[in-house]
């Protein structure tokens, strides 16, 4: 039996649903999904195997114009894995104006196959939809169009099959119990900043970041010490709230989400630390797991 395996890059814009269509087509809930921007900063990969297939899935940081180091880490992951990519898929939606144009024209010039799904159609006209095809099938003459609902699954077995099609022949890469290569510590930080993200406003969810200090597991309950990282003092004090309220409601918050993943009982012990202006500090952003390559966006 002939076995095929590869890479597959998901990108676009933030808020078109880029981690909701990858934990629909992997199975399990992998990335962080919020209603606000730039949910997703690193990239995570996800796996799903079949008898004579293993598709990698690299949910990216959505494409964004670099503001701080931290965005130029973030576009670094986008830029990589194209690099990497067997296929692309280019996740829009109708009525976005995907106007990156060095990614478009990447594309373009790439020999790596580019499945354009245009996620949300449950909420767009049927014109608008239709609109959306045609702006495509003109911008990137080569791709396959497909739209898609990532929310209700509507169509993505028709993603299924592109993507299989246009896997290359290859062993598997990973076991095929395996699901991510991201550790349990990176996925209890994320679920904790998603909650950070859900219960705070403005700027401070972009400021913060969190680092899993410790992780003890025994055999009745699992002990873990997390440090949010703020940007500047008075944000520290916005996160714990009046009489430490606000980090109790957090802690709860995350605590219930830590235990359905892990699926065991937790203590989690929360503490905010500032790392004054983190998102511009290099030296930062390695500690917290970012690589920043200016010549992938220069």
């Amino acid at each position: 039996m002939t076995h095929k395996a590869g890479f597959v890059s998901i990108i676009g814009y933030p808020n078109v649903g880029k981690s909701t269509l990858m934990n629909a087509l992997v199975g399990e809930r992998l990335s962080i999904i919020t209603p606000k921007a730039q949910t997703t900063r690193h990239r995570i990969m996800g796996l799903f195997s079949g008898d004579d297939f293993q598709i990698v899935y690299s949910d990216t940081p959505g494409v964004i114009k670099p503001h701080y180091k931290l965005h130029q880490a973030m576009m670094s992951a986008v830029y990589a894995s194209i690099d990497d990519a067997d296929v692309i898929l280019l996740l829009t939606e109708p009525g976005n104006d995907f106007q990156q144009e060095d990614i478009v024209q990447k594309l373009r010039n790439s020999a790596v196959p580019v499945i354009v799904v245009i996620n949300k159609i449950d909420l767009g006209s049927m014109s608008i939809l239709e609109t959306e095809v045609e702006k495509w099938k003109h911008n990137l003459e080569k791709a396959i169009i497909l739209p898609v609902s990532a929310l209700y699954k509507t169509n993505l077995d028709q993603v299924l099959k592109a993507i299989i099609h246009y896997l290359p022949e290859s062993p598997a890469f990973y076991p095929k119990d395996v699901l991510t290569d991201r550790s349990q510590r990176f996925f209890v930080s994320e679920i904790i900043r998603g909650k950070i993200l859900l219960n705070f406003s403005q700027e401070i969810p972009y400021s913060t970041e969190v680092a899993v200090e410790s992780f003890i597991e025994e055999p009745a309950i699992t002990h873990i010490a997390a440090t949010i990282y703020v940007a500047r003092e008075t944000q520290k004090g916005i996160i714990l709230g009046h009489q430490g309220k606000a980090i109790k409601k957090l802690g709860s918050d995350a605590r219930k989400e830590i235990e359905a993943f892990l699926d065991k009982h937790i203590f989690l012990d929360l503490h905010v630390k500032v790392a004054k202006d983190w998102r511009e500090d290099e030296l930062a952003l390695k500690r917290f797991g970012y690589s920043v390559d200016s010549s992938s966006y220069n």
